[in-house]
This record gives structure tokens, C-alpha cells and sequence, in this order.
């Protein structure tokens, strides 16, 4: 694979074939988001004007609480829960919120400032990665070689398509590694966890259970894109 400064992001990510390489992207990404927001921007004015908007999801909040400094967490969470309760409830005991209000806690509840972030992280590596399908053999090579690609992040890449990033003979070959790499894998759950079930019909008692026995947990991860029993610590 040619690398250059743009390539090598893609080419770390893509040298490893265990699991959904957007996931790992994103993971890696989240990393280094959390220790940053925790860390060395945690009293930025600018960063705490976001933070306090935005707030987070359980999962960036149980990262950041798990691998942050408490103090920092605890400072981060004052100054959020201060601006939000002065948005979201009448200043009268007494009084009816307004539609306003309510409205303002569903829309908290819909936003993190690490998504927002990470999201932006993974639709920039796409257009590398397109690019790179498009002029590279090597890194074709690299991307068919995956062991899957989860739904979420196979909804993500086929909807964010460059198509001019590629002919039309290589976008052709793009998808079919695509669909490969999702579709065929999620063809493999059905079938382990098929045949996980199958193993509880008492005529199958004491029969070879296979690569069924982990089926669940790795479904669950290919529908969601996070491990069933991920430790976030």
C-alpha cells in the first residue's frame, strides 16, 4: 500500500482484521476525545460553553468517569447541570413547564459533544478510504481481508459513498466487498445462532455446538457495535 501523511490513519486501522474496522476508528477516536475533555481542556472557557449545550451519552459519561480524574468529571458535570436546570424547569415550584422546557430535555437527551466528534472523525476517514479503494491495489487487498463490518458502520459507509472516488469497475468491486463483508457475516450469525438453539432440542444433546457458543455475544455486537459485556474502564 502507497503511504502518505493522509494514508497512514487508514493503514494502522486496516493492518488489523479483528472485528468492524470503522469501530475501530471509532473506538480509537473516543480515546482520545475522552482523556482530552478530562484532561487538558477541561478548563478551556470555550470547551465548557460546548460541553455544558451538549452534555454526553451513558457511554461517553461512563468513559469519562472511569477514566478521567474525579475532579475533573465532578467539575464538568457541576457547571453542565447548573446551565441545564435553569433551562428546563419554571422558576415557580408551582408552575407547569413549558413546551420549550420539555422540549429542551428531550433534545439534551439526544446529544453528546464525543459523538458529535467521533462522527466527524469517521466521515473524514471515509473519504480516505474511498480514495484510497479508488488508486490503490494494496489497500483493496487490506479492506477485502476484514473480518466484518458492523451494520450501523456498513449503513454509514454505503450512505457517505464517493463514487467519484472510483471507476465504475472498482466501485462495482467496492460494493461487492462491502456487502460481503456485512451481509455474508450476518448470514454466519443467523446460522450460529441457529444452530445455538438448535442444541437445546433434546435430540442434539450431547452434539457439537461449533462456533455457535459465543453466537449471541457476537450478534449483539454486529447489531450495535459495542461488545455485550464491553468493560469501558
Amino acid at each position: 500500500m502507497y503511504i502518505d501523511i493522509t494514508t497512514i490513519p487508514i493503514e494502522e486501522i486496516f493492518s488489523d482484521t479483528d472485528g468492524c474496522p470503522i469501530c475501530r476508528i471509532r473506538r480509537r477516536s473516543e480515546d482520545r476525545y475522552v482523556e482530552y475533555i478530562t484532561g487538558a481542556a477541561m478548563m478551556a472557557p470555550e470547551m465548557r460553553v460546548i460541553t455544558n449545550r451538549m452534555g454526553f451519552c451513558h457511554r461517553h459519561y461512563s468513559l469519562m468517569v472511569n477514566r478521567g480524574p474525579r475532579l475533573s468529571n465532578a467539575l464538568i458535570l457541576q457547571s453542565h447541570i447548573n446551565e441545564v436546570r435553569q433551562k428546563v424547569f419554571p422558576k415557580k415550584d408551582g408552575d407547569m413547564p413549558s413546551k420549550a422546557m420539555l422540549d429542551s430535555i428531550r433534545e439534551l437527551s439526544g446529544t453528546c459533544y464525543v459523538c458529535d466528534l467521533v462522527e466527524k472523525d469517521i466521515l473524514h476517514l471515509l473519504r480516505t478510504i474511498y480514495a484510497a479503494y479508488g488508486k490503490d491495489e494494496d489497500f483493496r487487498t487490506l479492506y477485502g481481508r476484514q473480518e466484518y463490518i458492523c451494520l450501523d458502520h456498513y449503513a454509514m459507509i454505503m450512505a457517505n459513498l464517493n463514487k467519484r472516488a472510483m471507476d465504475k469497475r472498482t466501485l462495482v468491486q467496492f460494493c461487492e466487498a462491502t456487502n460481503r463483508l456485512a451481509k455474508g457475516y450476518m448470514d454466519t450469525l443467523y446460522n450460529d445462532v441457529t444452530h445455538f438453539a438448535s442444541m437445546y432440542d433434546y435430540r442434539n444433546r450431547g452434539g457439537d455446538y461449533g462456533n455457535s457458543k459465543d453466537s449471541i455475544e457476537r450478534s449483539v455486537k454486529f447489531l450495535t457495535t459495542y461488545p455485550l459485556d464491553e468493560n469501558l474502564k
